[in-house]
């Protein structure tokens, strides 16, 4: 399986994510960057958190005026998979291969913690070596990570399972206050409807080993191998 990460200027996960791959998965992997015009030969794509050209304007949408943003929606009408982390998922919404937006977080104030998560999808090749229900944990650090959509959207979202990880207490409880920025329905990733491109603010590239007191990351990058 061969992996490409994405460069934008202002990423700051790419080599964290470049590591993961390489160096605990064994697997093949390449920097693109954002004038990057075509993606073919990759099975997966990862987009890395940071502040893709300093979050001007809003987080993400320079980022997917570029030729790497147009390769990206290229890349996954073809059916290839597509992992948006953090900025990544910003800019997955602003390209509109996710649906809704990311807005600034409650507090107006950028939040950087350990969070629970519940796993509601289980069907993804990110997600298919998680439990359904299972309790993860994993950092998170963002200031526009407030997950939105309309109600009536968010029905059709869950009918067709779209709603992949929600913000949870450590018992799997969904409540207002493991909410860390007031996304609706405490949604922290969401997927595509065709199950091919996932989107999430919190860090798994952050939880993948011991020295980082967690490993409950390396199960979604150990899903995408399976």
């Amino acid at each position: 399986m061969k992996f490409a990460v994405c460069v934008f200027p202002g990423s700051n996960c790419d080599y964290d994510t470049y590591y993961i791959i390489r160096d605990l998965l064994g697997k093949e992997v390449s920097f693109v960057d954002y004038t990057t015009k075509s993606l073919q030969g990759f099975d997966c794509v990862v987009i890395p958190g940071g502040f893709s050209f300093g979050d001007y304007l809003r987080a993400g949408v320079l980022a997917s005026k570029t030729p790497l943003g147009n390769a990206i929606v290229d890349f996954s009408q073809k059916g290839g998979l597509v992992l948006g982390i953090c900025n990544g998922f910003q800019i997955l919404t602003e390209l509109r291969l996710l649906p809704g937006a990311l807005l600034k977080n409650q507090n107006m104030r950028f939040i950087c913690k350990d969070v629970y998560l519940r796993a509601e999808n289980n069907q993804l090749a990110f997600t298919k070596s998680f439990e359904k229900g299972e309790v993860i944990k994993m950092p998170i650090a963002h200031g526009e990570g407030r997950y939105y959509i309309p109600e009536e959207d968010l029905k059709k979202m869950e009918e067709r399972g779209q709603i992949v990880l929600r913000y949870c207490d450590e018992e799997g409880n969904i409540t207002q206050e493991a909410n860390p920025n007031g996304s609706v329905g405490n949604i922290a990733g969401i997927c595509n409807s065709e199950g091919n491109v996932f989107g999430l603010m919190p860090h798994p590239e952050r939880a993948c080993e011991d020295l980082l007191g967690y490993r409950d990351g390396i199960i979604l990058w150990y899903s995408l191998i399976a």
